[in-house]
């Protein structure tokens, strides 16, 4: 038979060497032979599909060269027979412990050999096959690996830009439930800050704070159903304009309800909840106390004291010491008292953000806080 695979024969003996090399040329196997087991270690580099290894050698005899063969990731797989004249059990149980694949007695019969060798060389053929098979599989796996990768970083992409318009049109509604007033970009960047803050401040989750923090300027888009003529108005508002303008956030609610989206369904309950009151004399539901959704709470104070330090068409600012005081006198009654003391635990980031988003400023005159419209 012709074939290419080959063989590496390691023997001391010049003799056996030259034998053995005879017999495979015989069979018409390629091979290459070694004098000793460190000439066969170093010759493994030439890629070998069987080694037939003669067991008494001097120095690193047949077990220790199957021994270190063994140990070789890269050439671990090669099979391995002992061309040995032992015959005791214990010698074959160490053999097999080394590393052997299989045994050939002295004198070495040619038939014998031929079966022999064929037979492992099958098996490494069927060891090289499923290395090749992983090799290809590996192969696949990685490239659907980095297809998948690929294409979840796309989807990731498009979401998070999906979620960013989604933001940005939150943002828009905002801005035109309120285009009307003066300075209304700041105003939203302000009093959502401070709810922001207010949040953190509370120890609510970082995803808690972020829904605050892109819905909160939401609390007033339900003024886009109240007249000018009310939401304008310079001054004080009657009693009958003042009932027309409590009804922004019933409004608000309705713009907002029945959606599926988490950031709506938390700007439709800031929209209908951020003018009840700790005392339940606020509206739309006349709630009280903690009946009142902790998010209308928070958002409370950050658009109360917005309102006063802030210049609207029917009014203007009041000094930051006189709106402090009074978000301080309405602790318990207007506002829950844990968000107030939070408030004025971190009111330098709260005056801090005022500075940063700072809009025109008057002195005001004189006006009823109890119907301000903020």
């Amino acid at each position: 038979m012709s074939t290419d695979k080959r063989i590496l024969v390691v023997d001391d003996e010049e003799q056996n060497r030259a034998l053995m090399s005879d017999l495979l040329e015989t069979l018409d196997y390629e091979y290459e032979t070694a004098s000793d087991g460190v000439e066969a270690l170093a010759k493994l580099q030439l890629d070998f599909d069987l080694i037939l290894c003669d067991v008494m050698m001097p120095g690193m005899d047949g077990f220790e060269v199957a021994s270190r063969i063994r140990k070789n990731k890269k050439f671990g797989d090669i099979p391995i027979m002992m061309v040995t004249g032992l015959t005791s059990k214990e010698d074959r149980l160490r053999a097999v412990k080394a590393g052997a694949n299989d045994f050939i007695a002295k004198p070495i019969d040619i038939t014998e050999l031929g079966v022999r060798v064929a037979s492992l060389i099958k098996m490494k053929e069927g060891q090289d096959a499923i290395k090749r098979h992983r090799v290809e599989l590996e192969k696949k796996v990685l490239e659907k690996t980095e297809a998948l990768r690929t294409a979840l970083n796309e989807m990731v992409e498009a979401q998070r830009k999906s979620y960013q318009a989604h933001l940005d049109t939150i943002r828009r509604l905002a801005i035109a439930a309120e285009y009307k007033d003066e300075g209304t970009a700041e105003h939203i960047l302000r009093m959502s800050n401070y709810s922001a803050t207010l949040a953190r401040g509370l120890n609510l989750p970082p995803g808690e704070v972020e829904l605050i923090l892109n819905m909160s300027p939401m609390h007033d888009v339900g003024k886009i159903g109240i007249p000018d003529g009310v939401l304008l108005k310079p001054g004080q508002l009657d009693e009958k304009e003042w009932e027309v303008m409590k009804q922004h956030t019933t409004i608000g609610a309705r713009i907002l309800s029945g959606s599926t989206s988490e950031l709506l369904q938390v700007g439709e309950t800031i929209a209908l909840c951020h003018h009840e009151k700790w005392d339940g004399s606020g509206y739309p539901k006349g709630l009280a106390g903690e009946d009142i959704p902790l998010y209308g709470r928070i958002i409370s104070v950050a658009d109360v004291f917005d309102a006063l330090t802030t210049t609207r068409p029917y009014k203007s600012r009041i000094p930051n010491e006189e709106a402090l005081e009074l978000i301080r006198n309405g602790r318990g009654t207007h506002f829950d008292p844990k968000v107030v003391d939070i408030f004025f635990e971190n009111i330098d980031e709260i005056l801090e953000i005022q500075r940063t988003f700072e809009d025109g400023m008057k002195k005001a005159p004189a006006f009823d806080v109890g119907r301000l419209r903020f």
